[in-house]
């Protein structure tokens, strides 16, 4: 077994223990920040302090910790922040303004290539005629329809350009993004939300084929203020970059065993797109000094002194993402509070294209009375906080598969089902019943995974589900 495999899923289950028992942090720590040998700033101060607080607006904001009271000294505990578009009403749809990129390569001839163009016309039926669309489909080349403004005549013509697009050639990812990128600027489509949507079935075999260049590429077209959106289609294409692109795209990222299901992939991507309610969201912890964070579960993150960012995606009518931080805190003292983590959210509110910024301060009570603090734990972040973890595992378990450790993929299954029943201890067993036959499902479906085709498709499964657990609930299709 992989030993720094180990080492990650060991250090996850002490954790978890930490963050059930309100015992002392995990030994797997770091020790902590110098910060160039500044004296200590004292993080018991007269703040508003809360262990839960809300924030309203185009973006709805919950913060919590899993621990509103810790002991004395070191402790570890999780914060848990749910981010929510707020609902619009139907008459509120923004214009958009899309590129729909295919892959036309010749593995995605026959079935695949029919139901995406099937699924193209059902997309072109779904729009507005304030709406704009242009279709790229690439192979070893790129070719493409411009953008038009989806009048009845240019609706026409998009279908029959649509029934043109046969299979030949590789697999040009970077030409087709670059082309999707050309078309969306090029459009006079005022107002409108920008987004290409891309569809793969392969590895990039031509053009940029390197991981970082083709995510440097998606990066840039971000910065230009276009949302990339990736659909990964079959079992051979490489899902981490896919769900790297829609990570850096700030889109969704869907996984489609059966192309029959491309059509509600797109249209559920075009409804993301015309009711954005917020884009360029960002959350930010600053941290006390005495206050780590150890990582956020799921996501890329920077850190720049005491300040840790975490870029999200853009959000629409309704949607919610979630994450999960987990937190060192030294040298608490009884009878004070602590302050943990200041919490903020900036995000551009396309309601009125205006900035806004929203601040919370989540802070924790003291006391050596163990009972006490478990009495007093956050049920549904301690449950929050265990699906993230359960995560770590299953993207491990994922990559076991795929390199032939059946046993050790299973075990680390094994493992998360141990943590959702400590869990469910803490909360209740039917608050994780779903996650755990979630777990045996799992292990059903790696001990039938026999040949290249069905590792392939548990793979990208499992890894799906792990960014749902993570918590990006609303860009995880």
């Amino acid at each position: 077994m992989n030993k720094t495999a180990v080492f990650v899923s060991l250090a996850g289950v002490l954790a978890l223990t930490a963050l059930v028992l309100g015992l002392p942090p995990s030994p797997f720590s770091p020790p902590p920040e110098d910060s160039h040998g500044a004296s200590p700033v004292d993080h018991h101060g007269p703040i508003n302090l809360q262990s839960r607080a809300e924030t309203s607006g185009a973006l709805k904001m919950t913060a919590r910790l899993s621990h509103p009271y810790i002991p004395p000294g070191s402790s570890e505990l999780f914060a848990t922040v749910d981010i929510t578009g707020m609902e619009v009403p139907g008459a509120r749809r923004l214009p958009v303004n899309l590129a729909l990129v295919i892959d036309r390569s010749s593995s995605m001839g026959g079935y695949k290539l029919q139901q995406a163009r099937q699924a193209a016309h059902h997309l072109v039926d779904q729009l507005r005629e304030d709406d704009w669309l242009a279709i790229v489909h690439y192979g070893s080349d790129v070719r493409g329809l411009g953008g038009l403004p989806a009048t009845p005549g240019n609706r026409e013509q998009m279908r029959r350009y649509i029934d043109g697009i046969w299979d030949e050639g590789g697999t040009n990812i970077s030409s087709g993004l670059q082309e999707g990128r050309a078309q969306v600027r090029a459009s006079a489509c005022t107002g409108c939300v920008e987004r290409i949507i891309l569809l793969s079935d392969g590895q990039p075999t031509e053009g940029l084929t390197e991981d970082a260049d083709l995510l440097a590429l998606v990066r840039d077209i971000r910065a230009g203020g276009i949302t990339v959106s990736a659909i990964g289609v079959g079992t051979d294409f490489n899902e981490d970059l896919m769900q790297g692109f829609a990570e850096l795209g700030s889109g969704a990222y869907g996984f489609l065993e059966d192309a029959a299901q491309l059509g509600s992939l797109f249209q559920k991507d075009l409804r993301q797109a015309s009711t954005s309610v917020a884009r360029d969201v960002v959350l930010s912890f600053t941290l006390p000094q005495g206050v780590r964070l150890e990582e956020v579960l799921g996501y890329r993150f920077k850190q720049e002194g005491r300040r840790v960012t975490v870029r999200l995606p853009d959000f629409s009518s309704g949607q919610t993402e979630r994450v999960v931080a987990r937190l060192t805190v030294e040298d608490a003292r009884e009878g004070n509070p602590v302050h943990v983590t200041e919490v903020s959210l900036s995000f551009r509110d396309l309601r009125d294209n205006e900035p806004m910024l929203h601040v919370v301060d989540l802070g924790a009570k003291v006391t050596p009375r163990h009972e006490e603090i478990r009495a007093r734990r956050d049920k549904e972040a301690i449950v929050y906080a265990t699906r993230a973890l359960s995560a770590k595992n299953l993207t491990l378990a994922a990559e076991a598969l795929r390199e032939g450790r059946k046993e050790e993929a299973k075990g680390y299954v094994a493992r998360n089902q141990e943590l959702f029943e400590q869990a469910g201890e803490v909360a209740t067993p039917s608050a994780v019943a779903a996650d755990l036959a979630e777990q045996q499902e799992l292990l059903r479906d790696y001990e039938q995974a026999e040949d290249d085709a069905a590792v392939g498709a548990a793979v990208k499964r499992s890894k799906s589900k792990s960014l749902k657990s993570f918590g990006r609930l609303g860009s995880t299709y």
